[in-house]
């Protein structure tokens, strides 16, 4: 059987070091990092089946080191950082991370967390794979196997979560969808207070559709309720 490898990247050699110990007594493989550029070099140059990325760190944050990471992978990422504000959480979740947690942290939460965001990659993985065909709405082309999504010929650049919740509610339209739904569907797990979660996914994805001149185009928001796609 596969041995699971771990990347942990933090420029704080101590946490790195922590974390690294909690993860190796449940048998994992693990690969430090103590700058951006060289997690980045590690996810290039190794099999990855998860990273555990601080955001400030030199060279290249955390930011941008997710943002390429999810030109071409789509391992769960877990971001461990000292930044505690709503928005930061936010915007680590849109730029593709699975999920957030702020330090200072309890090792076992986190722990407890890789083995669910393992669980979830794992069984992906598994499953038979269910034919996805590509969708056509109004000068809007999805993808699913390309995991690509155009308007109008265009490229629009999604995370994974945005395909997914995007894809979700264009092969199910007129059908609302309410925040929790949605959430349980596209992360995989139960929802635990996540509708600000799904709300700012819904609302980065209809700005990279262009919603901000045409309100409702493509995603309707049902207020008390949900989302549709309008068909």
């Amino acid at each position: 059987m596969k041995r699971i490898t771990i990347l942990i990247a933090d420029d704080e050699v101590e946490i790195a070091d922590l974390v690294a110990l909690h993860l190796q007594k449940e048998g994992y493989h693990i690969v430090k990092a103590y700058d951006g550029k060289s997690a980045l070099h590690a996810i290039q140059t190794q099999a990855i089946d998860l990273a555990v990325l601080d955001i400030m760190m030199p060279g290249m944050d955390g930011y941008e080191v997710t943002r390429k990471i999810r030109e071409q992978h789509h391992m769960p990422i877990i971001f461990l950082s000292a930044k505690t504000s709503d928005m930061d959480k936010i915007t680590g979740l849109v730029m593709g991370a699975d999920d957030y947690m702020t330090k200072p942290f309890n090792p076992m939460e986190l722990v407890a967390r890789v083995n669910s965001q393992l669980r979830r990659s794992l069984q992906f993985s598994q499953s038979v794979p269910v034919q996805r065909s590509i969708l056509e709405k109004g000068g809007l082309v999805i993808a699913p196997d390309q995991h690509s999504v155009t308007l109008y010929g265009k490229p629009v650049e999604l995370t994974p979560k945005e395909f997914d919740i995007l894809y979700l509610l264009a092969s199910h339209p007129k059908q609302v969808f309410s925040a929790e739904s949605i959430f349980e569907q596209v992360w995989g797990e139960a929802y635990y207070e996540s509708g600000n979660t799904v709300m700012v996914h819904i609302r980065t994805l209809r700005k990279k559709l262009g919603e901000d001149l045409d309100k409702n185009k493509f995603i309707k928001t049902i207020w008390g309720v949900g989302y549709t796609f309008n068909d």
